[in-house]
């Protein structure tokens, strides 16, 4: 059993930046590919970014490469994600996922009611 606990959202300025923190708790966090989700109002829950379960490789939706970062610290059970140059269209709920010992684009492309574990989300909100 895992739970996720993400925090870091607010409200800022286009153009500004947010760290997103999820922290784990639970066994093996080190076996589990960790991703963020977000959802918008009105919209599908849509795949963010991923970090592989060995920590050396990443995976992003196009519409944030070169402005989020995704990372992990397995010593402490954390995963981030930092945003930079934030446009309003990134308003939504961030969900931080985990999914045991997955391959990145299983994670991306996977339905959300198949990936084992989901945080409860934050908002983030972006003004004009």
């Amino acid at each position: 059993q895992v739970q996720l606990v993400e925090s870091g959202g607010g409200l800022v300025q286009a153009g500004g930046s947010l760290r997103l923190s999820c922290a784990a708790s639970g066994d093996n966090f080190g076996t589990y590919t960790m991703g963020w989700f977000r959802q918008a109002p009105g919209k599908e829950r849509e795949f963010v970014a991923a970090v592989h379960w060995l920590g050396t490789f990443t995976h992003y939706a196009d519409f944030v490469k070169g402005r989020f970062t995704i990372s992990r610290d397995n010593d402490n059970s954390m995963v981030y994600l930092q945003m930079t140059n934030l446009i309003p269209d990134d308003t939504a709920v961030y969900y931080c996922a985990a999914d045991r010992l997955a391959a990145l684009n299983t994670v991306a492309t996977k339905s959300p009611s198949a990936i084992n574990y989901w945080g409860k989300g934050t908002l983030v909100t972006i003004s004009s």
